[in-house]
């Protein structure tokens, strides 16, 4: 059973309106395939809540599906947007006692718009205190790179890791959150300023890949011996690189293939290192799956959210109506951290 939002009362007496603005992609393309549209309000379904966005991340997932090259998984909404901040205006059976709440969100799409659908277990509540702006740029970065590099690849504290991207969005939650766990990071930028601003951000070590070779400096760095866990975003060539970078028994977890979906590797050297080497996605894992990570990051990190320890690094921010602008600057590459649209 649903709530019927067309006279549905928000918790500070505003009605929800029966349409919004939101962000569509009516033809594949680049920045300009964002279109402003009039949407109709999403309905919550049993255990969902409406959110009423305060703000919205914008993320390479949401770059890749505006090109045509990832499609939303089947039922989420057409709409971008993996995460989202904002108040529960109201709920589907299950979850009507977080109407009124402040929270962001982890998504499956639907999130540049003035109102998103989301699952009641993917919420995480926000801080009195806390931007919601800065709220907005945690969920997705947060579940990917607990979910990655802390259970696929097991990073405990005192070990090394190395990270590419690092001034990305996924980068910046790396480096922080190692930080706080006491895992020292490597990780590579494309660019000397790049790799400045990931050390005054918290890197132990930033190598530029385009002037070094960073399986070298990762030697050169742990005197020999490697990493434990390799975090990549890459794929292609880097694989059989990241490799090369990991000590005995290291773990190499891939997120992403912006560089390329195949790569070739020597089979007996992973056998003889006893190397494993593993990946995943979130954007199509089940609520179940992401309601679980949901809990494990209120039992283990949102602690450091409420003390304000764990803040993502915000780049610029954007209204919703200008996300073509937000997403040619991320075309562009020279952002450091999150890009966020504000409603």
């Amino acid at each position: 059973m649903s709530v019927f939002l067309g006279e549905a009362m928000m918790a500070d007496g505003n009605r929800v309106p029966g349409e919004m603005m939101a962000i569509a992609i009516p033809v594949p393309g680049g920045p300009d395939a964002l279109v402003p549209q009039r949407r109709a309000v999403p309905v919550p379904g049993d255990d969902e809540v409406l959110i009423r966005v305060a703000a919205a991340g914008v993320n390479r997932p949401d770059v890749l599906q505006r090109q045509g090259k990832y499609p939303p998984p089947p039922g989420a909404s057409d709409i971008p947007g993996l995460e989202v901040s904002g108040t529960i205006a109201a709920a589907g059976r299950g979850a009507e006692l977080l109407v009124g709440q402040r929270v962001c969100a982890l998504l499956a799409g639907g999130g540049y718009a003035e109102y998103a659908v989301a699952p009641a277990g993917q919420c995480l509540p926000v801080p009195d205190g806390y931007d919601m702006v800065e709220a907005a740029a945690l969920p997705e970065t947060l579940f990917t790179v607990w979910t990655n590099l802390f259970e696929r690849a097991y990073a405990v504290g005192g070990d090394t890791v190395l990270v590419h991207g690092g001034t990305s969005g996924i980068g910046t939650m790396a480096i922080r959150l190692c930080n706080l766990f006491d895992v020292r990071v490597i990780v590579t930028c494309g660019s000397d300023e790049k790799c400045a601003q990931a050390k005054a951000w918290g890197a132990d070590e930033a190598i530029n890949y385009k002037t070094q070779d960073y399986a070298a400096e990762v030697k050169r760095i742990t005197g020999g011996q490697g990493v434990q866990a390799v975090l990549d975003m890459v794929g292609g060539d880097y694989l059989p690189r990241n490799l090369e970078c990991l000590a005995e028994d290291g773990r190499h977890v891939s997120i992403a293939v912006l560089g390329g979906a195949k790569a070739s590797i020597f089979i007996p050297a992973i056998m003889q290192r006893r190397l494993t080497i593993t990946g995943s996605t979130l954007r199509a894992r089940s609520v179940g799956f992401k309601s679980l990570v949901a809990d494990e990051l209120v039992r283990t990190v949102w602690s450091f959210v409420e003390d304000g320890k764990l803040r993502p690094a915000m780049d610029q921010r954007f209204a919703l109506a200008d996300a073509s602008k937000a997403h040619a600057r991320m075309d562009a590459g020279e952002h450091f951290g999150k890009i966020v649209l504000v409603v």
